[in-house]
């Protein structure tokens, strides 16, 4: 009878001792891999990842100031770092320049979940530069020390190998905002605009153009603005697949120039909002 006893207790304790170690290497493992990064852009497939590339200038590289509210991860929004490797997207997303500044990536991104479904990811490769013209993008010039229109055809390769390509968000114009800037703009805009769509393979691909900021002074340099901002709406109303958003009640950060933190959010959230409506009359179709 005691050997029974003594039979059941040892029992016990094995079966005890096996639930502990592998609950123990359960815990390890998930602390190895989350270590590892080995979490992102692995729990959704390649069609079910959405691509947007982010190119331009200043204002879509970011110069807001980056808060709490901007870092905080989501395993359904990817980014690259600048070593091309896929990381959980956080602000800033931009990396060419030493500005580490808001830009519109992660609110266009929070916002496009709310309108597709639980299965999609979004991923965000940005490719925009401070301070460069159309006409430095269009013959694909350096500048601070990157080759634009190379660089964006790099990662147009890296985001193929990693999901569908949905998708530009352009935003650039400040620096063609002159007399001598505005000579062929909306000509060599449209060919940049297709030159990006031969890098994707996809001659019908939405770029969306963000209307650059109302609030530039003087008098003059805001007419230049304006003018920019007509070339951009006459182009999206002129042509197939490409759109755009308004940059109506944004506001700059106290520079004339760049859209401050709140404005960032907004335009990212337009942007989305403009996304989702392409889809959804595209659905229709």
């Amino acid at each position: 009878m005691k050997n029974n006893v003594f039979g059941k207790y040892c029992i016990q304790i094995f079966v005890l001792s096996v639930s502990i170690f592998f609950v123990s290497c359960v815990s390890h493992s998930k602390k190895g891999s989350a270590s590892k990064g080995n979490p992102v852009g692995q729990e959704a497939s390649k069609a079910n990842t959405w691509v947007f590339l982010m190119a331009g200038q200043s204002n879509m590289a970011g110069r807001g100031a980056v808060e709490a509210q901007d870092t905080v991860t989501n395993k359904r929004i990817l980014t690259i770092n600048k070593g091309n490797k896929w990381i959980l997207a956080k602000e800033p997303l931009h990396f060419y320049e030493s500005s580490d500044a808001l830009d519109c990536g992660m609110s266009f991104a929070k916002e496009l979940l709310k309108g597709v479904p639980d299965s999609i990811t979004i991923a965000l490769v940005p490719c925009a530069v401070g301070g460069s013209s159309v006409f430095q993008w269009l013959n694909d010039e350096e500048h601070r020390g990157v080759k634009l229109l190379s660089n964006f055809r790099q990662k147009v390769q890296l985001a193929k190998q990693k999901g569908i390509i949905k998708g530009v968000l352009w935003h650039q114009g400040e620096s063609n905002a002159s007399k001598a800037g505005l000579q062929n703009y909306q000509n060599s805009l449209l060919q940049l605009l297709s030159k990006f769509r031969e890098s994707v393979g996809n001659d019908t691909l939405p770029i969306i153009m963000g209307e650059i900021g109302r609030f530039a002074q003087p008098e003059e340099k805001a007419a230049y603005f304006e003018d920019i901002n007509q070339i951009i709406r006459t182009v999206a109303a002129d042509n197939d697949n490409l759109y755009f958003v308004s940059s109506e009640g944004l506001t700059d950060r106290g520079d004339h120039l760049h859209f401050n933190s709140a404005s960032q959010r907004e335009l990212g959230k337009r942007y989305a909002d403009k996304f989702l409506s392409i889809q959804k009359s595209e659905n229709k179709k």
